[in-house]
């Protein structure tokens, strides 16, 4: 793999205003104003996946598709790789992008993108944050951390429904998402038994007469 080092983009900060007798109402300018701001933050966002993603083209000496980009996840996550119905997609935080944007530009971003790039290089059978995930980290300039540590207060985490499943040795808990896919075609696998999982709970056992 080439070694060579992206540079995350530097992001200058702007001074926040002093604080007003009016700080806490938000005018029409104001909101303007912030939603202005944080389309420019999507647009860096933007600006750096798609660097990053020209860049990974090199690392794993193959195209890169674009993948499909959005700014809809909430909650506590900054970003989420997802392959669904054989359709690639990156997932940002638009909350978490606001609140530390310099350090989501440098760590999320190519966070997402060296799962992409792992994905495209060495398919879906590998550790999500592996040792395949943590060079193509290295190679794009960033600490292979798993996990952000950025300020959350305030927001929520997402509960998921959970449904029932099970196999000829036991029970499963699956989430609306697996659920769904399994809806639309795909099939888990128990790591215990290698069977396939069927909704429902596991039936009860025969008793003898």
């Amino acid at each position: 793999m080439d070694s060579r080092v992206i540079r995350a983009m530097t992001i200058s900060c702007v001074p926040t205003p002093d604080a007003s007798p009016d700080a806490g109402r938000a005018t029409p300018a104001a909101v303007g104003t912030q939603a202005d701001a944080g389309e420019a933050a999507r647009e860096r966002a933007l600006a750096q996946t798609t660097a990053l993603l020209a860049a990974g083209s090199t690392l794993i000496a193959r195209p890169v598709p674009r993948p499909r980009i959005t700014f809809d996840l909430r909650g506590r996550s900054a970003g989420q790789f997802r392959v669904d119905g054989g359709e690639a997609s990156i997932r940002y935080n638009c909350a978490l992008l606001a609140r530390e944007e310099a350090q989501f530009l440098a760590q999320t971003v190519p966070h997402e993108v060296a799962h992409y790039l792992a994905y495209l290089r060495f398919g879906c059978h590998i550790r999500p944050h592996g040792p395949q995930w943590q060079q193509l980290m290295r190679a794009l300039g960033a600490d292979p951390r798993r996990c952000h540590d950025f300020d959350v207060a305030g927001l929520t985490t997402r509960r998921l429904r959970r449904h029932p499943y099970h196999c000829q040795c036991g029970e499963h808990a699956l989430t609306s998402i697996r659920h769904n896919r399994i809806l639309r075609g795909a099939r888990y696998r128990c790591r215990a038994c290698g069977q396939a999982l069927r909704p429902g709970r596991a039936p009860a056992a025969a008793t003898e007469s």
